[in-house]
């Protein structure tokens, strides 16, 4: 039999889970789980979303049936804590994420068993088969009712099986929680045991884990105080990167969030990355962050002194996550101070918190100077681009999109577009906004930073705890910065209200140029107000746009346009007869229906009307305006030749000379 990892007697841990990965090549986890009732029947739960991600995800329709036995003394179980020659009894299911236990006493041991399906690459449950072994703890371990605030041990059970095709040395642990290693040793061969500890259920919950070859760098953060702080870099999958230049560019982002911020809420810091073929995405965690990121994002061996684009993109994930240790998870909404992770926490914050970090991410990649100011104005009117062609920003507050995000953001369908907004993109654009209208409105003394970082200075005075805001308080903080009459108004126009963000005059007047793309125009991309993409039976309609000539026409999501004008539908028939004057006969199929529909072009009094209305530009192009050099090379009285003066885009761009 596998020797388990038991409990240390010297350790105050009163729940134990094993966690076993034996048939891992089937992505079943068996679970075991060992504490002692506090009362009789007692409940066990599991999270419905995890932090970070809001959506009822349901993590409990992973677990099979649950079972459990009951022991009186310690004298019932075997040298490795499991109870021997015991009754099983079938755990009560008596909602979607609880059961019960009712023929526990209150005193009694209990060892409670169930198997996990564990195979969503995501960073939000967990994955297991021949290559890695991944696990959040919300869809792994059921909490016992009235005992989350208890210490916990975990053991890792890595079978040999898993280790016998790969270089053992490289198979390594990567989790932000303190952990021991030991070899264990069974018929079977060799495997590994893990040993980790947690303070509390909650602290176990925001720690992931993933045991899989992998490579590793480590580097050195400096806080105010010239402290150090570890960081830790791990980097599973297949991949051909460039880690000497990965944790150099790692390294000057994470040391630029300190020199603003002044310290850290933690005294060390673990990044988990995962690379695949185009999977994308990242989740915090107070000291750690787990990602998944294409491949090709990642630094090649011959990366320019440039990043490419796409390890631009990377380089941003990092940020945005690293940021979140400070904002969300230690300042955070008021409604996820104390969360319940059985039922939604709505707030109409989710805009400054998404939001701030969807703008800051980019922003310190060029105030770190990991990629020049050019670079960082073409992601930024990306941003601007992506606003300005959801139609739905006229229909959904940036307030309500946050409410919303638990029905909304996580479940896109065709009518995204046209009903509502993203907070994170809208939410970075009016950070962006609120930015520069606080370095307007303060004279140039004060920034978006400031705010953030007084709200972090609250949490140093609460002796390090985190906080939870409202909107009341953000309102007050905001209010120290400039006038709160500002502010309101700012609020209530582009925070809870839905008018046009200012974006153009603001950029304008700190020196950088907004400008239509008129290659990327919306005829291109957006013909008759709808977007296709060719398929072999035809043209697929993936979104129209309301009030668009295609929405008037009849067509809608996901008909397939099998002929335009007579001629077979594709994408150079589409070009050729998008700017027609004509009607035009449209053939499409509706599911298994073929339909008939005419595309009647906006007629002459349709474009006056339309050009009496405001236009927005589809795609647009971001410059740093030119200094203006007249002024330069004006005289004084004294016929001196005055200094050069800064340009205007400087007090915003270099933002750390102030920090």
């Amino acid at each position: 039999m596998t020797q388990v990892l038991t409990t240390d007697a010297t350790l105050p841990t009163a729940i134990h889970y094993c966690v076993n990965f034996a048939r891992y090549y089937e992505h079943l986890v068996d679970m075991t789980l060992s504490f002692t009732a506090d009362n009789d029947a007692p409940q066990l739960w599991l999270p419905a979303w995890i932090p970070g991600s809001y959506l009822m995800r349901e993590f409990a329709r992973h677990i099979t049936a649950v079972h459990y036995q009951i022991s009186n003394d310690s004298s019932s179980n075997d040298d490795n804590g499991a109870i021997k020659d015991s009754k099983s009894y079938r755990a009560q299911k008596i909602d979607k994420h609880t059961w019960q236990l009712p023929d526990v006493q209150a005193g009694q041991s209990v060892t409670v068993n169930y198997e996990v399906y564990c195979y969503d690459l995501s960073v939000r449950t967990a994955y297991v088969d021949q290559q890695r072994l991944y696990g959040n703890f919300t869809s792994l371990a059921l909490a016992v009712a009235g005992q989350e605030q208890s210490p916990i041990q975990v053991s890792l059970l890595v079978p040999a099986a898993f280790l016998a095709d790969k270089n053992e040395d490289k198979v390594v642990l990567a989790c932000g929680l303190e952990a021991t290693h030991l070899r264990s040793v069974s018929e079977y061969g060799a495997g590994h045991v893990y040993g980790l500890y947690a303070d509390s259920y909650e602290q176990l919950i925001d720690h992931p884990f993933e045991i899989a070859v992998q490579d590793r760098f480590d580097f050195i953060i400096r806080d105010s105080e010239h402290q150090t702080l570890s960081h830790r870099f791990f980097l599973s999958g297949k991949h051909s990167a460039n880690l000497g230049r990965l944790q150099q560019d790692v390294t000057k982002i994470c040391q630029t969030y300190l020199n603003w911020l002044g310290d850290a809420p933690f005294s060390d810091y673990t990044f988990m990355t995962y690379a695949s073929g185009n999977d994308y995405g990242g989740l915090e965690h107070i000291n750690s962050t787990s990602l998944i990121t294409p491949r090709r994002d990642l630094p090649s061996i011959n990366e320019p002194e440039l990043a490419s684009v796409s390890y631009q993109r990377f380089l941003g994930l990092c940020s945005h996550e690293y940021f979140h240790a400070w904002w969300v998870k230690t300042v955070r909404p008021d409604v996820m101070l104390n969360v319940d992770l059985r039922q939604e926490a709505f707030t109409p914050l989710l805009w400054v918190f998404e939001g701030f970090t969807s703008y800051i991410d980019d922003f310190m990649l060029q105030a770190s100077g990991v990629i020049d100011k050019a670079s960082y104005l073409t992601l930024l009117a990306d941003q601007i681009s992506r606003y300005y062609q959801t139609h739905g920003r006229a229909h959904q507050s940036v307030a309500e999109s946050s409410f919303d995000a638990w029905i909304k953001l996580y479940r896109n369908d065709e009518n995204t577009g046209n009903a509502g907004i993203s907070y994170y993109n809208k939410g970075a654009l009016v950070a962006l906004c609120l930015d520069l209208t606080l370095l307007e409105k303060s004279a140039g003394r004060y920034r978006l930073f400031d705010v953030v970082k007084a709200f972090y200075k609250q949490v140093k005075a609460n002796d390090n705890c985190r906080i939870g805001i409202s909107s009341a308080d953000i309102s007050v903080v905001i209010g120290q910065f400039m006038p709160i009459a500002e502010w309101e108004d700012f609020e209530s126009r582009y925070v809870n209200g839905v008018d046009e963000l200012p974006l153009e005059t603001l950029l304008s007047d700190n020196g950088i140029m907004m400008q239509a793309d008129s290659k990327e125009n919306v005829h291109k991309h957006v013909p008759w107000g709808m977007r296709c993409s060719e398929t072999l039976a035809g043209l697929l309609v993936n979104r129209v746009q309301r009030d668009s000539v295609a929405a008037k026409a009849g067509i809608s999501a996901n008909d397939v346009i099998i002929a335009l004008g007579g001629i077979k539908a594709d994408t150079k028939q589409l070009a050729t007869v998008r700017s027609a004057q004509q009607p035009i006969d449209c053939h499409l199929f509706r599911r298994d229906e073929l339909l008939r529909v005419t595309i009647t072009p906006h007629t002459v009094e349709d474009k006056e009307q339309l050009s009496q209305s405001p236009s927005y530009p589809h795609t647009v192009n971001l410059r740093l305006a030119k200094a203006d050099k007249s002024a330069e090379n004006k005289v004084t009285e004294n016929n001196a030749q005055k200094q050069p003066s800064e340009p205007a885009w400087s007090a915003w761009l270099e933002v750390m000379t102030h920090y």
